[in-house]
């Protein structure tokens, strides 16, 4: 019967251990006779169980893949678009970990899941260190792989000599994005966040700041403006003409006390600047006669035609956006709809567009520890990678997905195939408590009291991971990040490259910025008239 399954189970675990057993042979020799249960799991992953039984499964499948590779053709075009995917904190076990979530969601086993990002036939690998600190942050790797250049930690368009939070040492050493690159020869340009649009991914394209926290004028030292810095907010409606603005952020665009639309009686929402200054009318008053869009909630951006509609500004929270998970659907669209809208306004330029597009909230729910959040952020970003290619064409698109940086997190435990990904190993630990299959090598998920572990065996997946050193937020961790391209010159991201290589490879491939020798060598393409040399 059932209650005399799950006494085995729960038995046999015990046994494994009281054995003193240090290799598996008997725990693998336990788990191949419970490899698929008809009553447990569903047809169709018995049926994929019993397959991968045969060797000829695998050599099929490698036989699919290898001539897949050698019938690929290089694309040497000129890139009309670059359609720039960046999963802030996304590392490598994120990467893994939310593949398996995807299909477990689809009630498949997960492991052999094909995400959209798995299909990109160019893979390389970024080393993420700044100038200063073996393991960076947002705001140095954004410099890096949009500026070209790679500076210090906590500063934003600025290059090394820039000093982090010292004003004197920004002026004079500001760098510009391949945002300004592509809108300087006549693109349409655009940034997508999860996160406030002054955030440290998104500030890179368009501010120079020596401290990524500027993020209104409240947040900017008296000493600091007296020498000249303004903040980053101001910056995003003065510096470079942005076609698309879609985020949040609104309380850094108001006047201080100003009452939040969506949330009029919570004080802390509400405006922030000092200087009176409304930098939402500010930037409709710049697109005087132009079909300039300012919405913050689902039914007003549903309404705006990208056909008509010349500018977008979408905020759609007073700071960063929520968590996919925690989302409004009747009052905040998802980051498909909103990479779906900003594709659509800006590729009506003949000349093509640049669209960075960020899945910012990975990072800050791995920051809490909480890696369900995390993986099922990166699931809908993933989703978003799949409308960008659906809405675009390979043949003139340069796409890329990257990680800024990743995040100490482990994936561990021997699990038995099909587990779930944000659950627990089957094998315990030397204090006969179980242990989750991700965990974290520091953060707010410390928990040991007394030299002794909390017991999980009752606790539901979405939890704070257990981690080894205790820390309010889990920090960074500095271990290469993946570079996944297709579409024109995407084998230029092929190999290890310092981060700040990314953004001269885009920029070669779409010829914006000062090297224009491949649009000098190869014309466009021929299978769309409108498109042209951007010089």
């Amino acid at each position: 019967g059932k209650s005399g399954k799950l006494f085995l189970t729960q038995w046999s675990k015990r046994v494994l251990w009281y054995l003193k057993i240090t290799d598996l042979e008997i725990y693998l020799n336990y788990s191949n006779v419970n490899t698929c249960n008809p009553l447990l799991s569903p047809l169709s992953v018995c049926w994929l169980l019993v397959q991968e039984e045969d060797p000829q499964f695998w050599r099929s499948q490698a036989r699919r893949t290898l001539q897949s590779v050698l019938d690929r053709k290089l694309n040497t075009n000129v890139a009309k678009n670059i359609l720039f995917f960046l999963g802030d904190g996304m590392g490598i076990t994120t990467f893994t970990a939310a593949r398996i979530l995807k299909g477990q969601l689809q009630n498949q086993t997960g492991e052999e899941t094909v995400m959209t990002m798995d299909t990109f036939p160019n893979v390389g690998l970024a080393k993420t260190y700044s100038v200063d600190f073996q393991i960076p942050d947002s705001a140095a790797t954004a410099t890096a792989y949009l500026c070209g250049v790679k500076t210090n930690l906590n500063t934003i368009g600025v290059n090394a000599a820039g000093r982090n939070g010292i004003c004197k040492t920004q002026k004079g050493n500001e760098v510009t994005s391949i945002l300004k690159w592509a809108k300087d020869a006549g693109k349409s340009v655009g940034i997508v966040t999860t996160t406030r649009v002054q955030h440290a991914t998104p500030a890179a394209t368009y501010a120079h700041s020596v401290s990524r926290k500027w993020y209104s004028d409240a947040d900017v030292p008296e000493s600091a403006k007296r020498e000249g810095c303004t903040d980053i907010a101001s910056q995003l409606i003065k510096n470079t003409d942005i076609d698309v603005i879609i985020g949040g952020g609104r309380k850094y665009m108001t006047p201080r006390g100003t009452k939040d639309p969506e949330y009029p009686r919570d004080f802390l929402s509400r405006g922030k600047r000092k200087d009176g200054r409304n930098l939402i009318k500010e930037w409709q008053i710049l697109k005087t006669g132009k079909v300039a869009r300012y919405v913050w909630n689902k039914s007003d951006f549903d309404a705006v035609d990208p056909e008509t509609t010349d500018y977008l500004m979408a905020l759609f929270e007073p700071g960063d956006l929520r968590f996919e998970e925690d989302r409004n659907p009747s009052m905040d669209p998802s980051i498909i709809e909103t990479t779906e809208k900003a594709i659509r306004i800006l590729q009506k330029n003949p000349k093509g567009f640049f669209l960075l597009v960020e899945g910012g909230r990975i990072d800050q729910a791995h920051h809490d520890g909480r890696a369900y959040m995390a993986l099922h952020e990166t699931v809908a970003f993933d989703n978003a990678i799949a409308k960008g290619l659906e809405l675009t064409r390979e043949e003139e698109t340069l796409t890329i997905v990257m990680a800024d940086h990743s995040h100490p997190l482990t994936f561990n435990g021997f699990p038995f195939r099909g587990q779930s990904i944000l659950g627990k190993s089957p094998l315990w630990a030397t204090d006969f408590l179980p242990y989750t299959t991700l965990m974290y090598g520091n953060g707010p998920g410390y928990k040991v009291v007394n030299g002794k572990r909390p017991d999980l065996r009752n606790v539901t997946t979405n939890y704070v991971q257990l981690s080894a050193a205790p820390l309010e937020s889990t920090t960074h961790s500095g271990e290469d990040v993946a570079v996944l391209a297709r579409g024109p010159m995407a084998h230029l991201l092929q190999g290890i490259h310092e981060q700040s290589y990314v953004a001269h490879a885009m920029a070669y491939a779409a010829c914006v910025g000062d090297d224009l020798r491949h649009c000098q060598e190869q014309p466009m393409p021929e299978l769309d008239t409108s498109l042209s040399s951007a010089q």
